[in-house]
């Protein structure tokens, strides 16, 4: 076994293209999401395909920009290049294993994707060290195969609902969620993305839109509480309102497919209801009101990883 370290990748392939390698966890749903950023969207697109083509650990994969989302199942599976063979490449995602507070992931690629997973993967911010099998593995180019082993640090993903910060006269909670993201430093949280959850409009108490925020963050475990704290210090200290509601998830998918899913964008839900929803889904409320926004910020973290959808009415699509 060969260990290197990133700089020591760099420093043999020369400096390379991946600009982030960064992957969360969810044990007890046996899930793993891995993002990745590159400096083009082309190689990007090449790997999705050929890696879903390979099977492996991967279910799917999300491409939006330069970045990419694998789903994977957690564990070691048989991976099959198929069409993808010596004469044009393939790429696969073997394995996600976890080890204390490290992630595994096993990789091998075959030709010019094998340079992808043996040399730049390898150099990506995020990435604490690559473990190659053998010398072999460490020739990259032509028909050869290579097989890496990347380690990296354990994150899970937390998912923060609000709602309910601003009043007929005053603020704007996605203001509000982005100044929230843009104030945090907390060493071991790394910021995701925020998305805009509409909600049902039919809603009578609302302010104009009846759109929650979510936040999505990928936080290392012993950082969850601390940025609960820290979300439920900012939007206490910058709301406008006495409604103020803050949710949160933590994991890659919820233990059921409820109606509840629906019914936030299309019914008009009781505060009861949604404490009792939330409850059933593992959904925690973090605010100390008990007042309605806690229906707009469950909202908010039901679809805050379902896509571009969320930003719709029920049944929109692009």
């Amino acid at each position: 076994m060969i260990t290197l370290k990133p700089d020591d990748v760099k420093k043999r392939f020369g400096p390379l293209f991946a600009q982030k390698f960064l992957v969360m966890v969810d044990e007890r749903a046996g899930m793993a999401d891995i993002l990745e950023q590159c400096r083009a969207r082309g190689t990007i697109e090449w790997d999705a395909m050929n890696r879903r083509r390979a099977g492996g650990a991967v279910t799917r994969c999300e491409v939006e920009g330069t970045s990419m989302i694998i789903h994977a199942r957690l564990g070691k599976f048989p991976v099959n290049f198929g069409a993808a063979a010596g004469d044009i490449g393939g790429q696969a995602l073997e394995g996600v294993e976890i080890s204390g507070d490290e992630v595994i992931t096993t990789w091998s690629g075959i030709a010019g994707a094998g340079v992808g997973v043996a040399a730049c993967l390898p150099q990506a911010p995020g990435v604490i060290r690559a473990e190659y099998p053998t010398e072999d593995d460490l020739k990259v180019g032509g028909a050869r195969t290579n097989r890496v082993r990347i380690v990296s640090p354990r994150y899970e993903r937390i998912c923060f609902g609000i709602d309910d910060t601003d009043t007929k006269t005053e603020g704007a909670t996605w203001v509000t969620a982005l100044k929230c993201t843009e104030a945090c430093a907390i060493e071991g949280v790394e910021f995701l993305n925020m998305r805009l959850v509409q909600l049902n409009p039919a809603v009578p108490y609302k302010t104009t839109n009846c759109v929650g925020s979510a936040l999505n963050f990928a936080v290392k475990p012993e950082r969850v509480k601390e940025l609960q704290e820290y979300i439920c210090t900012f939007v206490g200290e910058h709301t406008f309102s006495q409604d103020t509601g803050i949710a949160c998830y933590c994991g890659l998918d919820f233990p059921v497919d409820s109606p509840v899913f629906k019914a936030i964008k299309t019914e008009i839900m009781t505060l009861d209801q949604a404490e009792r929803e939330a409850k059933l889904l593992g959904i925690e409320f973090l605010d100390t009101n008990g007042r309605k926004g806690r229906i707009g910020a469950l909202g908010a973290v039901l679809w805050g990883n379902r896509g571009i959808e969320a930003a719709g009415l029920y049944g929109e699509h692009i």
